[in-house]
């Protein structure tokens, strides 16, 4: 069993008080039923998440909207469990939609994981997006060093020479200098 789903699903057996509906919708091996879950009304979150997330896994498009807004969630463990799911279903919206989510500044608190999944894709919308939203996380007193460590990470393994300003700019804070420092290591040199 893949490691996260594991995780997610002791994460919602718990939430859902192991439910025969939980028990039925973690044994079912059908797509339809899944998808159907996606938009029936009354539906509890644990439901929609754990369908969404194993019609992520079996790469059935259906899935993205809702791993779209459960990467966007206030709760980390749902994000995380979204964007896991993404990686693997291979919509070609994905990364667009991890970019938008990424660079919005007023769901910057929800931006850790879009960042990490747009490494992940290595898709062209990656580096933009990082660039944009380290760049804002370099105002004096930013709150969102999370974010903005994991940009500085990501641009350095992405090792773009595009990001080679901004991490620049990162050397100057105290809080991301080091993995400045490593990020731009792994950048090839300009000649």
């Amino acid at each position: 069993m893949d490691e996260e789903l594991r995780s997610l699903t002791e994460r919602l057996r718990q939430e859902s008080g192991a439910s025969p509906a939980f028990e039925r919708l973690v044994a079912t091996d059908d797509l339809d039923a899944l998808a159907a879950m996606l938009t029936e009304p009354g539906q509890h979150l644990w439901a929609r998440e754990l369908a969404a997330f194993r019609l992520g896994l079996a790469r059935d498009r259906r899935a993205f909207e809702a791993l779209v807004l459960l990467l966007n969630h206030r709760d980390p463990p749902r994000c995380a469990s979204a964007a896991h799911a993404l990686a693997r279903l291979g919509d070609p919206r994905t990364a667009r939609a991890a970019a938008a989510l990424a660079t919005n500044e007023l769901r910057v608190a929800y931006a850790l994981h879009p960042v990490r999944l747009l490494v992940e894709l290595r898709a062209p919308e990656a580096v933009p997006a990082l660039i944009t939203t380290l760049r804002r996380r370099l105002r004096p007193h930013d709150p969102y060093r999370r974010v903005a460590l994991a940009c500085v990470d990501g641009l350095g393994a992405l090792g773009d020479v595009r990001a080679g300003p901004v991490l620049n700019e990162a050397l100057a804070h105290p809080a991301l200098a080091e993995a400045a420092v490593r990020a731009l290591g792994r950048i090839p040199k300009q000649r």
